[in-house]
């Protein structure tokens, strides 16, 4: 490709990245929009768009989130959420602040085992059920939601769509996460716990009578249909096994999400067409738009031309490359959604870790990871989680603002961008 088409590629990806920054038009459409504009200047072509390893879309990673949103559309029907959410203020005696601990473990812990989008899709409508019965503010609740979110979704290859752009790209595994994030992710939890005492102290007021009636309720009046949960269940716990065996088995995880929602499908009394409606296929759109954009920047040699000037700046400093990483990440991915920053990054970091001789393993990797992850919750607007919960406390007549979500986010944000940055320092270069 010639400088024109470089500079073509730029101008596209620029000027889409502008518009779903801006939200003037939807993301979807400013996406799709992109890639038909790389394809018609010629900075990438069908080929490459659909068929290149390197630059194509990434199928691994589409049809991963199409068969785990299946596999949580089923069990979605079962009344499963509704029944953990009640067991949980229950067993936190109704007391606000441990309701919210109970809320934020449930949450951190479902995101890291499905993606964080689903996850708060599917809690936070019971958490606004939940603070209408205790007679609490639902923002403050919410907040810590998406907080919880994005610090579980960090823990493993499916928690965060990020993570997935990573390991595919990076060729890392469940299991890989699981030894090197997840830890740190356990450890953040504790501080975000640590943090919402103290942040959301004004929310965790006790109304005994309305405590009185939510302690009264049944979680088991919550199941809808019993043999579909456990069929749904035993699926779930069949595919985070198949992820977890992915040395073994040498099977792909979007393989074994794609066969986890096909058997749910054939053995659940499931609608097919009911399951399939809650499959997120603007997101999927989304991401094979933003796929065909970043191949165009690395068809064209832009994605060469910044890994050589960021080796270069980097140099041989390990340290000072994984902090420069994670710090720049976080910034980043608190100002734009965090999934084009990953799509994008995810190249130039591939060609970094080779210029410093690192394996699949490299801090680099796990730098990159943690950053765009964490800093997702800087800003209302940066991951879609957020996006998706303002959304939910909008249509609920509870809004959150803007500047209300982000003051609290820059706070956690902060104290887990600096508690990563030991982990990472400590593990990968004190204790290596």
């Amino acid at each position: 490709m010639n400088d024109w088409h470089a500079w073509a590629a730029v101008a596209v990806f620029a000027g889409t990245y502008a518009l779903i920054i801006s939200e003037k038009i939807h993301r979807v459409a400013a996406a799709l929009g992109g890639a038909g504009l790389m394809l018609l200047v010629g900075a990438t072509d069908d080929t490459s768009a659909f068929y290149s390893v390197d630059s194509g879309i990434d199928w691994n990673v589409i049809f991963l989130l199409m068969g785990m949103m299946m596999i949580v559309g089923v069990l979605k029907r079962t009344g499963l959420f509704e029944y953990l959410a009640i067991w949980a203020v229950k067993r936190a005696r109704a007391r606000p602040f441990r309701v919210m601990v109970m809320l934020i473990v449930i949450t951190a812990v479902a995101s890291a085992l499905l993606d964080n989008v689903t996850t708060v899709l599917l809690v936070a409508p019971v958490t606004l059920l939940v603070c209408e019965r205790l007679a609490l503010p639902a923002a403050p609740f919410l907040i810590a939601e998406v907080f919880a979110s994005n610090i579980g979704g960090t823990a493993t290859l499916v928690g965060d769509p990020p993570n997935i752009i990573i390991g595919s790209r990076a060729g890392l595994t469940f299991n890989d996460f699981l030894v090197n994030v997840a830890p740190l992710s356990a450890v953040l939890v504790l501080v975000l716990i640590a943090l919402a005492r103290v942040m959301f102290r004004a929310a965790f007021t006790l109304d005994e009578q309305r405590a009185a009636e939510v302690m009264a309720l049944d979680e088991r009046e919550a199941i809808r249909d019993r043999r579909m949960l456990v069929q749904g269940l035993a699926v779930l716990a069949l595919v985070i096994a198949g992820f977890v065996l992915h040395p073994v088995l040498d099977f792909a995880p979007s393989i074994v999400a794609l066969l986890g929602a096909g058997l749910l499908v054939a053995v659940s009394a499931a609608d097919t067409n009911e399951v399939l409606s809650e499959v997120e296929w603007p997101t999927l759109a989304f991401f094979a738009g933003l796929f065909v954009m970043i191949g165009g920047l690395i068809d064209t040699g832009v994605i060469g031309h910044v890994s050589d000037a960021l080796a270069g700046a980097v140099g041989d400093k390990e340290l000072g490359g994984s902090m420069l990483m994670l710090g720049a990440s976080g910034v980043l991915s608190g100002v734009v959604d965090n999934i084009p920053y990953v799509a994008t990054m995810a190249p130039v970091t591939a060609d970094l870790v080779h210029h410093l001789g690192g394996d699949k393993h490299h801090v680099m990797w796990w730098a990159l990871a943690a950053g765009a992850d964490l800093g997702g919750n800087a800003t209302a607007i940066g991951a879609s989680a957020n996006v998706v919960v303002l959304g939910i406390a909008e249509r609920a007549r509870q809004p959150i603002t803007f500047w209300q979500f982000t003051r609290y986010g820059l706070i956690v944000t902060a104290a887990t961008l600096a508690v990563t940055a030991a982990y990472l320092w400590l593990r990968y270069f004190a204790l290596a």
